[in-house]
């Protein structure tokens, strides 16, 4: 965008540009309304932003609207966090997107996730920059095979090249990565995973001691005779267990208000839960 535009015109620009992205459409009036601005005015906006990217958008004298255009390419770098804001509230004249959420996602590096995207879909290795609480900033060669969304991080299950195991990596943690040539040896592969491969029953009940009341837990749960089975991969179970604040203790011996459930068969998942020193690492 041409630094010598003042600043005020080229935020009515990037409103367009934001308008065409998102919603896929534009009038003149949206700018006259958002900018409270004259006809004139508008239609100056508008016709710059022709002159700058005219490949951008075409218009419909029937409708009096300006669309998207197949060879649309945005002039401004737009945020997937902030824009999903305006679009959820209705910052920008929108319909109010229907967005509902009950956790804060800690968006990852745009150019990472872009990355880890490209390997999962062309079957590649990536050279990657992590830094983990256990071992701080190391480099690494991992092979990615899913994405995982534990309602607070994205994680990426991958095989990792410097341990030799499948691991999950934060991906807001990884500060570079890049594809990689490496070849990708068979044992690499998604179904030498066994602890992705493998599923668990995990039978939640509610807390033997820290609920006096256990039929308001069963109904929260919607439980059945008292129990509620969830049936998971191994590698997932941690982050459901996590997120509900279940007591995984083999005698339930958690007296904390937090902890509401109890995992009854906890012993199927005291190794996966108690892990080796060599292991800890997975719970980077």
């Amino acid at each position: 965008m041409n630094s010598f535009i003042p600043s005020v015109q080229q935020d009515r620009l990037k409103f367009i540009d934001f308008k065409l992205m998102f919603q896929g459409h534009f009038t003149r009036a949206e700018i006259v309304q958002q900018f409270k601005l004259g006809l004139f005015s508008a239609t100056q906006d508008i016709n710059l932003y022709r002159d700058t990217a005219p490949q951008n958008f075409v218009y419909d004298h029937q409708q009096k609207c300006y669309y998207q255009a197949n060879q649309f390419r945005p002039l401004f770098v737009h945020d997937t966090k902030a824009a999903l804001a305006k679009l959820a509230y209705q910052d920008t004249n929108t319909t109010g997107l229907n967005y509902q959420s009950c956790t804060q996602l800690n968006m990852p590096n745009v150019e990472v996730f872009a990355c880890i995207s490209r390997a999962l879909l062309n079957n590649k290795a990536i050279e990657i920059e992590y830094v983990s609480l256990t071992t701080g900033n190391t480099k690494r060669t991992i092979v990615p095979h899913a994405i995982a969304d534990s309602g607070l991080r994205l994680h990426v299950r991958a095989f990792d090249c410097l341990s030799q195991q499948f691991r999950d990596f934060v991906i807001s943690r990884i500060v570079r990565a890049s594809l990689s040539e490496q070849i990708i040896t068979d044992e690499q592969h998604q179904q030498y995973d066994q602890q992705w491969q493998q599923t668990i029953e995990l039978e939640l009940v509610p807390h033997p001691h820290n609920i006096a009341h256990p039929s308001a837990i069963e109904l929260d749960y919607g439980m059945s005779q008292g129990r509620l089975v969830i049936k998971t991969r191994i590698a997932l179970a941690q982050y459901i267990l996590k997120r509900w604040n279940v007591d995984c203790s083999t005698e339930a011996n958690q007296r904390s208000s937090i902890y509401q459930l109890w995992l009854q068969n906890s012993t199927a998942l005291q190794l996966y839960l108690n892990p080796q020193p060599e292991q800890a690492a997975y719970y980077t």
